[in-house]
């Protein structure tokens, strides 16, 4: 997976990886600006503040209102392309690492059950005094990213002609940064796997479990059928003590039949039918779900959770002796996907192939 950096034992892998670790961490030492006074500024945290202090041993390249610029166009192009995961930030699903930068990996633990209480009538009889077990794992935080340049002469061109900088490439890699993290939560990426730990993604992760579907291309498929099997897998869901609630998902090659009528002479949906399923909060289509897969997801943290360690970020340096202008759109966010220590789980994946 080349476009992911990481940093382990001190050890920087990946050219941005080496210019965080010389700035300590603080991704703000890389969008350095020029102020109105024509000094060059980083903006620090003092007193829970966002301070501008000056640089001394830098200059900047880029007018605060340019990186402005640069980041509207990012963050507007990335937010689209992250169904999935807004899905799980907006319920609160999220864990947000501070300086997630500085660390390379989440330390989580699952936690086994403990016995059913007793039941007796003068309460004297000794119940059993078990306790949970715990079983500690590494999660990886590696860095998405995505590069892009402008020479110092398209720069000075934009600022003499008085027309804005060209945002297409900065469009560009915002796409395809938080792309790549709606992939890892879907599965539809390789495993990444460093410090003992391993990324999953809903339908690469070991403990998910399986539900048979029929193609609706099937010449014998009917709406009806698809209601069924979504129904079973609520079922299994349920019987992995996993009682909703849950978000339903499909992917692109669905969409002519879930939003055609469920049955004929209907005013409702396929999509509509399932909605009603109880404790399915909603039915969503996903970019980037392959084929007639569909994938339901107990939204509760013990199931899943996103890791937040940097947001959707661009830094900024300079080479071939500040004749060009590197740019890297860069996040940290990475799907945490948990099952019991029984392996009982809240996802459920159902595909076309046995």
């Amino acid at each position: 997976m080349e476009n992911l950096d990481y940093i382990h034992n001190g050890q920087a892998q990946g050219g941005v990886a080496s210019m965080l670790m010389q700035a300590n961490f603080n991704v703000n030492a890389l969008r350095p600006y020029v102020g109105s006074d024509g000094r060059s500024y980083i903006t620090t945290n003092k007193e829970g503040k966002p301070t501008a202090s000056p640089l001394t041993n830098s200059t900047a390249t880029l007018r605060k209102d340019e990186w402005k610029y640069l980041d509207d166009a990012v963050v507007a192009a990335a937010q689209p392309r992250l169904r999935a995961v807004s899905d799980l930030r907006s319920r609160g699903l999220q864990i947000v690492i501070p300086n997630g930068l500085g660390k390379t990996v989440l330390e989580t633990q699952s936690q086994s059950n403990i016995s059913a209480a007793e039941i007796t009538m003068d309460g004297l009889e000794q119940s059993a005094k078990d306790r949970p077990v715990y079983d500690l794992t590494n999660l990886p935080l590696p860095i998405i990213h995505k590069d892009f340049a402008f020479s110092a002469r398209q720069l000075a061109a934009s600022r003499n002609g008085g027309s804005p900088l060209d945002t297409t490439m900065a469009t560009l890699a915002g796409q395809k940064v938080a792309e790549t993290a709606e992939k890892l939560l879907i599965g539809a990426l390789s495993t990444f796997s460093f410090g003992g730990g391993n990324l999953y993604g809903y339908t690469n992760f070991p403990q998910s479990i399986s539900q048979l579907l029929t193609a609706p291309t099937a010449s014998s498929w009917t709406a009806a059928d698809t209601v069924q099997e979504v129904l079973e897998m609520v079922q299994a869901s349920i019987q992995a003590y996993h009682y909703g609630p849950w978000v339903l998902y499909y992917g692109p090659e669905w969409s002519q039949y879930m939003n055609n009528e469920y049955k004929p002479q209907s005013d409702d949906t396929l999509a509509g039918r399932l909605r009603r399923i109880d404790n399915i909060q909603a039915v969503n289509m996903l970019d980037h779900l392959s084929g007639y897969d569909l994938i339901l997801v107990q939204m509760t943290p013990d199931v899943v959770r996103e890791v937040v360690g940097m947001e959707i970020t661009t830094v900024q340096w300079e080479s071939m002796g500040g004749m060009q202008l590197n740019f890297k759109v860069m996040a940290i966010l990475c799907p945490q996907l948990r099952a019991d220590q029984n392996g009982k789980t809240g996802i459920v994946y159902g595909s076309t192939t046995p």
